[in-house]
């Protein structure tokens, strides 16, 4: 049951990330100078946006094998894009391949450190097995976002399996203050 909030609460994450990465692309292409002639970098870029809006478009479909293949057709024509890492990531971390879900929030960090999707879906691949990194990515994530309060969630439960109650009743109370709806996911003893 843990797992399967877990899984609703990723791909809650990856819809609103995908909302995200579809206004910044839209942000990005409109941000390309228009010219008679274009330069070969610009139109690989043009041609980068317009391959990652269909990847999207695969992936909320549910093509995840095709999104797959548009995400890297895409980093072949802009090896930097932090949207198509990222959302190599979020298929890979939703079909349990973590290896290659944390390579590519690697990637995806390496182009944007402050990419807050990244970051925490980071955090949340490594709760467990990394809780220490895991931990100071939540913190990066609340740093950038005062109103984190899935952050603060997951920070808390950290803290409360490192048995440091009194930062995660900390941790928990920021969560709710953020998010009323979060209360229930709250452990017990911590409400």
């Amino acid at each position: 049951m843990k797992r399967k909030g877990l899984l609703a609460g990723l791909f809650g994450v990856a819809a609103v990330a995908t909302g995200v990465t579809s206004w910044a692309i839209q942000s990005y292409s409109a941000a390309d100078p228009d010219s008679k002639a274009p330069s070969a970098e610009s139109q690989n870029r043009q041609d980068a946006s317009s391959l990652l809006q269909a990847g999207i478009l695969q992936q909320n479909n549910h093509d995840l094998e095709g999104a797959d293949r548009t995400y890297r057709r895409v980093l072949e024509l802009d090896p930097r894009n932090k949207f198509a890492w990222y959302n190599l990531g979020v298929i890979a971390h939703g079909a349990g391949r973590a290896a290659d879900a944390r390579a590519d929030y690697d990637k995806a960090l390496k182009v944007d450190p402050a990419f807050m999707s990244a970051l925490f879906n980071e955090a949340l691949l490594l709760e467990t097995s990394d809780p220490d990194r895991a931990g100071d990515l939540l913190k990066r994530v609340i740093a950038g976002n005062t109103k984190a309060g899935t952050a603060h969630l997951h920070l808390g439960r950290i803290f409360h399996q490192k048995k440091r109650d009194d930062k995660a009743a900390d941790e928990f109370r920021r969560a709710v203050a953020d998010d009323p709806s979060l209360r229930s996911q709250v452990p017990e003893e911590f409400r």
